[in-house]
C-alpha cells in the first residue's frame, strides 16, 4: 500500500490549545466564585457548550458566548456588567494568544512534506485558525488548508479524494480519537493518535486497539518513520 497523502490537525496536534481554555475557565471560575461552586459552574459551561455546538460550532467565539450565556443562567440574567466585560475581555486575549509549534513538530513536517502531500484538516472558527497558521509559520508545508465544521466520515473522504488519491492511501494523525482518529479510520484512512496532556471531554473516545490502520505514537517526531513504513 502507497501513501501519498498525509493530513494533520491543527490544535493541540501541531500547537497548543486546550491549556489556554483551561487557563481561561480557571479565571471564570474565579468571577463567578461569589455566585457559583467551581464544579457546579464547570457542570453547567459544558452542558451549554454541548448545547450550543450546532449554533457556534467550534472555538474561542462559541466558548465566550457560553461563558456569557453560563453567568446569565447561573444568575438569573442579573450578572454584572463588569463580569461580562471581563469575559469579553478573556475571549479577546485568547484570541490573540502567541502560537508556537509544539516541539518536534516543524522538522517532522518538513520530513513528511518532502515525500507527501501534507494537507491541514483542522475545526474551528475560520478566521482564528488561518491566523493561527499564519502565527505558527508552519504555512508553507502545506499542499492544501481545509477548516470544517466537523469531522466525520465524509469529512475525511472528501478531503482526501481532494486534495490526494483517496482515503485507502492516506494517513491521518492528530490529539483527539473522536474527531481526528475513528472517522478517518472509517473512511478507510489510516490513523495515528499523538496524545496531548490534556483532552476537552467532547474529544474523549476508546482507542480502537487492535485495529490495523491505527497506531498510537509517543510524539509527533515518530511520524515520519510510521508513515513511510505503511508503504
Amino acid at each position: 500500500m502507497r501513501i501519498t497523502t498525509v493530513g494533520l490537525d491543527a490544535d493541540d496536534t501541531l500547537w497548543h490549545n486546550e491549556s489556554i481554555f483551561r487557563l481561561t475557565q480557571d479565571r471564570f471560575r474565579a468571577l463567578m466564585a461569589e455566585v457559583a461552586a467551581a464544579d457546579a459552574l464547570d457542570a453547567r459551561l459544558a452542558e451549554v457548550e454541548r448545547r450550543n455546538l450546532a449554533l457556534y460550532g467550534y472555538g474561542v467565539k462559541g466558548f465566550t458566548l457560553s461563558m456569557i450565556e453560563t453567568a446569565m443562567e447561573i444568575t438569573e440574567a442579573k450578572a454584572p456588567a463588569r463580569i461580562i466585560a471581563d469575559i469579553l475581555a478573556a475571549g479577546r486575549e485568547m484570541l490573540t494568544h502567541p502560537v508556537e509549534p509544539l516541539p518536534g513538530v516543524r522538522p517532522a513536517l518538513a520530513d513528511l512534506a518532502k515525500d507527501y502531500r501534507l494537507v491541514l484538516i483542522t475545526k474551528g472558527d475560520l478566521l482564528h485558525q488561518e491566523q493561527k497558521l499564519a502565527a505558527s509559520g508552519l504555512g508553507e508545508l502545506f499542499a492544501a488548508v481545509e477548516i470544517v465544521s466537523e469531522k466525520d466520515a465524509s469529512t475525511y473522504s472528501r478531503v482526501f479524494a481532494r486534495y490526494g488519491t483517496g482515503a485507502g492511501e492516506a494517513a491521518m494523525c492528530g490529539n483527539s480519537l473522536r474527531s481526528d482518529v475513528l472517522p478517518a479510520l472509517e473512511a478507510g484512512a489510516y490513523a495515528a493518535h499523538v496524545p496531548y496532556p490534556l483532552t476537552w471531554a467532547h474529544e474523549l473516545a476508546e482507542a480502537p486497539v487492535g485495529h490495523p490502520r491505527f497506531a498510537e505514537l509517543p510524539s509527533i517526531s515518530a511520524l515520519p518513520e510510521w508513515v513511510r513504513g505503511l508503504s
